[in-house]
């Protein structure tokens, strides 16, 4: 397949899933701010357990840990404890 086929094909994929999340997607909080950061945490979270046990977790990690540089500022006692009962 050749590079313009490729890019026609994607666009003809993406499209209409993209138009079925808008319109049928569940409100995630990671969705409202899809940082590179707010993602890896939920991803790693919905590793753990099912996503609507994640949320309240995940908002309230971020609350607390809003960037890399807070993360890596936590004591981990701290870590472990926000992270506590996530599965």
């Amino acid at each position: 397949m050749f590079r313009d086929e490729k890019e026609t094909f994607a666009r003809e994929v993406t499209a209409p899933l993209l138009t079925w999340l808008s319109e049928n997607g569940k409100p995630l909080p990671w969705r409202n701010s899809p940082t590179p950061y707010h993602v890896w945490i939920s991803e790693i979270m919905l590793q753990q357990t099912r996503t609507a046990a994640v949320i309240p977790y995940y908002e309230r990690f971020l609350a607390e840990l809003p960037d890399i540089p807070a993360l890596a500022a936590v004591p981990d006692d701290r870590l472990m404890k926000l992270w506590e009962g996530l599965g």
